[in-house]
């Protein structure tokens, strides 16, 4: 590609960016004075108002980890749970993500739910589940997702797509013919809460923030609430 091109190119991109709007909608009131005393119930309350929105796969968020140089790694994945005991996620934890997690067992959350124009964000250890409700975490799912689950080698480098084919047939195979095979590497997790915010949009970008705080060791219920420059 000539410079001429590339910069054509580039321009093209720009101007496709700069078109696209953001919150071209009629956004929902946030009176941060009439959250609740802690971030659950909001959380639950968001979570049901995103779907009543008809916001598309409310239930998936960004996970960021640190790898083992210290740099930071983000994916997309399912909320699997959110309760008293924090949000819900599962995965191998020999893959990317898994082995990183027992390496530095911290995260943070993202949601992201545009129709409403609502974030919510949360930071906090991580611990794994025990293996039996691992277990039942992965059966509770569906037989493709069994499936995928069987072929694990999640995060290794793959050599050819006809290599994936030949292990999901296989995998296929196995989860339709025996619905409770295990999978010892997968493992679910909970993101124990320190942090929680809550993003309200606004199209004269006056944000709503509101976040949700409790230090290392307080007592179960003690969060401070805390308003924050948008």
């Amino acid at each position: 590609m000539t410079d001429a091109s590339a910069s054509a190119t580039q321009r093209a991109f720009l101007d496709l960016l700069h078109t696209q709007r953001v919150w071209d909608i009629e956004l929902p009131a946030f009176d941060p004075a009439s959250a609740p005393p802690a971030p659950l119930p909001l959380f639950h309350a968001w979570f049901a108002g995103a779907v009543a929105a008809g916001q598309t796969e409310p239930h998936t968020m960004t996970l960021a980890t640190v790898d083992a140089e210290g740099l930071p790694d983000v994916r997309t994945l399912m909320l699997h749970d959110a309760d008293e005991r924090g949000w819900h996620f599962a995965t191998h934890s020999t893959s990317a993500k898994g082995r990183e997690l027992a390496a530095r067992p911290y995260a943070a959350l993202n949601f992201y739910w545009p129709a409403q124009g609502r974030q919510v964000r949360v930071r906090g250890p991580v611990t794994p589940c025990s293996p039996a409700e691992s277990d039942a975490d992965l059966h509770a799912r569906s037989t493709g997702a069994l499936a995928s689950a069987l072929v694990g080698r999640q995060s290794e480098v793959l050599g050819s797509t006809g290599e994936l084919d030949r292990a999901s047939d296989d995998a296929w195979q196995r989860a339709q013919e025996e619905p409770g095979a295990e999978v010892a590497s997968w493992t679910r997790y909970v993101v124990e809460p320190r942090e929680v915010e809550f993003f309200q949009g606004d199209a004269r970008r006056r944000h709503v923030r509101l976040r949700y705080r409790r230090e290392a060791g307080a007592r179960a219920g003690a969060w401070q609430r805390e308003l924050l420059w948008p």
